[in-house]
């Protein structure tokens, strides 16, 4: 089998967790790294010493052994290095969220289109074994018709990101687009047979009085057509992880949770319950999930892509629709009204 080669854009800690991805999946080999900072290019030297590291991403760029480019960095980069990777020829891994306007998004599609190149955006979470087997009781119609979503979670508070990007809200652009952009995306993924989002109604607020800017407790409603809705809700004011998406139809409903001390656990606690109306029943989840696991299933994917042409899971028409739905969002809670969604109208890819 034909090995797919990697670049790896940004080293910071969750770069650091895409490193091991790529260097943990069969067939895929990790040819380069471009980090910021001196210190940050000798650490990723000690730990991959079999990859190139280069402090210039545009040096990454050049080389001619790289299949795809897979870029983490802060979110306010995220058009700009990924307009270089696709208009390099190369196909690319993108960080949620896509970008942090929908005009962005909108150019990052046309120049992958244009360059003929996959372009897939980080929403790992859908190939979380428990949170896919929720999609995938829904697709074989155990609950009937979905109707109602929640998606919810508790956690500590965020991490600062490399140099405190993710606290400065210039840079990270609102904190929807951060976590709950991953619910959002649920809740459309899982009512994706009864139509499109339309509406959302949002609100927040902050535990720091000067900074109302970093909502840490959020919640949402999103309507979608034919009547069904979601509800996307997140504190930071809490301890450890712990996540749940409950999904009810016109004929059953579905409970799934998991739990861990931290996000990037490897062991974590987590379980999927479902009734058909009359009895309840524990789903049983063999494989191992969790987002540093799913880090790597992403990889392998991308990987099959390239190589087999298989399908992408989170597109990046996936990725406008979520940053759509979060923008959307921001603006309810702002304005204390309902939004309606930009749709785009782009075609499915």
């Amino acid at each position: 089998m034909a090995v797919t080669k990697f670049g790896l854009i940004g080293f910071g800690a969750w770069g650091k967790c895409h490193a091991e991805a790529i260097r943990n999946t069969a067939d895929v080999d990790l040819v380069a790294i471009a980090a910021n900072s001196e210190a940050s290019c000798q650490a990723a030297r000690d730990a991959f010493p079999e990859a190139s590291v280069v402090a210039d991403y545009r040096e990454l760029l050049k080389r001619d052994d790289i299949d795809v480019v897979d870029v983490v960095l802060p979110s306010h980069l995220h058009h700009r290095v990924a307009a270089d990777v696709l208009n390099a020829g190369k196909h690319l891994l993108l960080e949620k969220p896509m970008c942090l306007n929908l005009a962005e998004c909108d150019d990052l599609l046309q120049l992958a289109a244009k360059h003929k190149r996959l372009l897939a955006v980080g929403h790992e979470l859908r190939l979380s074994s428990l949170w896919s087997r929720v999609k995938q009781l829904i697709d074989e119609g155990f609950i009937g018709t979905p109707q109602y979503v929640l998606v919810e979670l508790s956690r500590n508070p965020y991490r600062q990101g490399s140099d405190g990007w993710r606290y400065d809200i210039d840079r990270v652009g609102n904190w929807i687009l951060e976590e709950p952009i991953h619910f959002f995306d649920f809740a459309r993924w899982y009512l994706q047979s009864v139509g499109d989002p339309q509406t959302v109604f949002a609100s927040a607020n902050s535990r720091q009085p000067n900074h109302p800017e970093l909502q840490d407790n959020f919640s949402a409603i999103v309507k979608f057509d034919g009547g069904a809705q979601a509800v996307v809700t997140q504190t930071l004011s809490m301890f450890e992880h712990h996540q749940t998406v409950k999904v009810a139809g016109t004929k059953g409903s579905l409970w799934a949770g998991w739990s861990g001390a931290m996000d990037r656990t490897r062991h974590p606690h987590f379980f999927l319950k479902a009734s058909d109306g009359q009895s309840v029943k524990e789903i049983p989840i063999e494989k191992m999930t969790g987002e540093v696991f799913e880090l790597e299933d992403q990889i392998a994917m991308l990987a099959a892509a390239v190589r087999d042409g298989k399908p992408l899971t989170t597109t990046g028409v996936d990725g406008r629709w979520s940053v759509a739905m979060c923008l959307a969002a921001a603006e309810s809670v702002q304005s204390g009204l309902p939004v309606v969604i930009d749709n785009g109208n782009q075609p499915n890819d």
